[in-house]
């Protein structure tokens, strides 16, 4: 009997050796699939264009509609309410309404706002928001908006949140280069650019100093 045993535990060891070790440039049998393959599908992995599709025409039968978005009205932990305003005539007017969920900001915000600024809109707006960044001299591309005018001194927060969410004119929507509250910081961030907000700066150091 013990032979027997013996035998079997050779033959069993022999054909777990010879199994997981045919071949180096293969895992060889994976004991539990489950754990070893997620059935999870990562929204930028590769899938099999047989069983999915990202056209919704093309669904139905044996493909399954899938197009790597999350769901209609989720956002990620931590981000702000969804912004619900159509990007239209109608939801550029009433987003005037829209008021600035960020009070004010700490000097290290602040220096964040700058940052962002500085990446996603000096380009073209210039390091002071004058309408004078590398692409607006360069020529090549006109209208590059004047953030300290007084056109823009007077639009709203809410306005100017929906036009960088969206975009507006040559401007393109910069919704998926910033979350929402990114682009509130940079609204913010930009209201210490334009005269009304350096002036009003400008008394309340004196005030406080009292120079």
């Amino acid at each position: 009997m013990k032979k027997i045993v013996t035998l079997s535990v050779l033959i069993l060891a022999g054909a777990i050796v010879f199994v997981g070790c045919g071949n180096k440039s293969e895992p060889g049998k994976i004991y539990m699939p489950d754990m070893g393959y997620s059935r999870a599908y990562e929204t930028y992995s590769l899938r099999d264009s047989a069983l999915f599709t990202a056209d919704p025409n093309d669904a139905g039968g044996n493909k399954i509609f899938y197009n790597n978005r999350s769901v209609a009205g989720t956002i990620k932990r931590g981000e702000l309410y969804p912004y619900t305003l159509p990007n239209d005539s109608n939801g550029y007017k009433m987003s005037a309404a829209v008021v600035n969920p960020i009070q004010s900001l700490t000097p290290e915000e602040m220096k964040e706002s700058q940052r962002l600024f500085n990446i996603n809109c000096a380009i073209c707006h210039g390091e002071k928001g004058a309408g004078n960044g590398p692409i607006a001299t360069s020529g090549k591309i006109g209208g590059i908006a004047n953030l300290t005018l007084d056109s823009y001194v007077k639009m709203t927060d809410g306005t100017m949140f929906h036009s960088i969410t969206y975009g507006k004119n040559l401007m393109g929507s910069y919704a998926s280069q910033l979350d929402a509250h990114q682009r509130w910081m940079i609204v913010k961030y930009i209201r210490t650019l334009q005269p009304v907000a350096a002036a009003n700066a400008a008394v309340a150091s004196k005030d406080s100093t009292g120079k």
